[in-house]
């Protein structure tokens, strides 16, 4: 029962850790860049970007305004441009 009770506890430990590092956000900027980010960042307000939940979408009428650029790393797009901060 011990052995049983110890594989419980770590599958839900494990469960609860892959839970956490899965989340993400959405961010995307005035000119129709958007991007995934793993961690949550604070932006400042000159940079100019909007931060969704994971689970956002565009519109279907906003298909033309939107796009995905992917990146990795912690920064943003700007003019067409990954800035790294």
């Amino acid at each position: 029962m011990k052995t049983l009770t110890k594989c419980v506890l770590a599958a839900g430990s494990l469960l609860a850790v892959s839970a956490t590092t899965a989340s993400a956000e959405i961010v995307c900027n005035g000119e129709g860049d958007c991007w995934h980010v793993r961690e949550r960042h604070v932006y400042r307000p000159e940079f100019g970007v909007r931060v969704y939940p994971d689970n956002w979408r565009w519109a279907d009428a906003d298909a033309r305004r939107y796009r995905w650029r992917e990146h990795e790393g912690r920064g943003y797009w700007r003019n067409g441009i990954w800035i790294g901060f």
